[in-house]
């Protein structure tokens, strides 16, 4: 976690974009990459599906991408741990954590509540009633495995779900106790207490800065009464936008993207999700609402089908302009 209080801004790989127009590769998502950082964003992003929403793995992606770049962030957003046996997935993970150099952050989730994700988790042989709980689960199995070594620190897990023994055999991750575990979720009450009692982050797509800010807020003191530090989660956000000095030309191509993408409207999506959509400055000052919100690590999905084009104009435009009325925000408020 960033030790001063500057907002992070990163920008997801376009891994799924590349499944939908039939245009797979590793190479131009490295190129990407590159770019996102050359640009001088904080954070580059990939998402996790088998079939649901097919794409490359994103931890074979990560580890390419973690050897590709030096200075920004790497994570998931998000990575669905389920759909990988836990003690597996623990080692994946810190093998990962040494590819990245110790720049990974892990956005995680139970699964998004459609059909699609249900037969997901049928073909994995996944059990999907009861999959928040699982999740936390893996996420009490996994940080036993990196504090295995510690220590007075046990080598052994019992749960519920599963149970491990011999962690300690596992190869360690490259930070000792791993890389950061963030929720990516909604707003529920019992969302919110998940987060604040057993997360390191919180990663939402809430479609309204006035909904976001009363949840942070809420996490704040679920933090304090659990006996963590207030500032214990870190607030991130999960946003779709597309940049257009046509603002009706950039509607429309963000529908058709999100057709695409979910096979449902954007007027649907819009309801449970976070989009933006005109002039570079206009989703600048989109953003900067969830800022003034508490949102301190912004992830942006360019919601374009071909998102290099819009990826420069986002960087030399919209990333300035946040970071400058971030930094007027702070400066008023302090």
């Amino acid at each position: 976690m960033p030790t001063d209080d500057r907002p992070r801004i990163g920008v997801l790989l376009p891994t799924r974009e590349q499944a939908i127009t039939g245009d797979t590769g590793m190479p131009a998502l490295l190129d990407f990459a590159r770019e996102v950082e050359l640009l001088g964003f904080d954070s580059v992003w990939t998402g996790d599906s088998l079939v649901a929403r097919p794409r490359l793995d994103p931890l074979v992606v990560l580890a390419a991408v973690g050897t590709a770049t030096t200075r920004v962030t790497v994570g998931t957003a998000a990575m669905t741990p389920a759909l990988r046996h836990p003690v597996l997935g623990a080692s994946m993970l810190a093998s990962l954590d040494h590819a990245c150099g110790g720049r990974l952050t892990l956005g995680l989730g139970s699964g998004f509540p459609i059909p699609e994700t249900e037969e997901e988790f049928d073909l994995v042989g996944a059990s999907f009633a009861g999959r928040a709980g699982r999740l936390d689960e893996i996420v009490d199995l996994w940080r036993t495995a990196w504090h295995s070594r510690d220590p007075q620190a046990p080598a052994d897990f019992t749960g519920r779900h599963w149970s491990a023994a011999g962690l300690d055999r596992l190869s360690p991750p490259y930070r000792p106790g791993g890389p950061p575990l963030w929720l990516a979720s909604s707003d529920t009450p019992r969302v919110l207490r998940r987060v604040a009692r057993r997360y390191d982050g919180w990663l939402p797509f809430l479609p309204s800065a006035q909904s976001y800010a009363a949840a942070r807020e809420t996490i704040v003191r679920l933090c304090v009464e659990a006996g963590r530090p207030a500032d214990a989660v870190t607030p991130g956000l999960y946003a779709t936008l597309t940049v257009d000095d046509d603002r009706d030309r950039a509607y429309a191509e963000l529908e058709r993207y999100v057709q695409r993408y979910y096979g449902r409207s954007l007027e649907t999506m819009s309801q449970i999700q976070a989009y933006g959509w005109g002039s570079a400055r206009e989703c600048a000052d989109w953003l900067v609402g969830y800022l003034r919100a508490g949102a301190r690590h912004i992830v942006i999905r360019i919601g374009s089908l071909d998102p290099r084009p819009q990826l420069e104009q986002i960087g030399e435009v919209l990333l300035p302009a946040v970071r400058a009325a971030a930094l007027t925000t702070t400066t008023t408020t302090a």
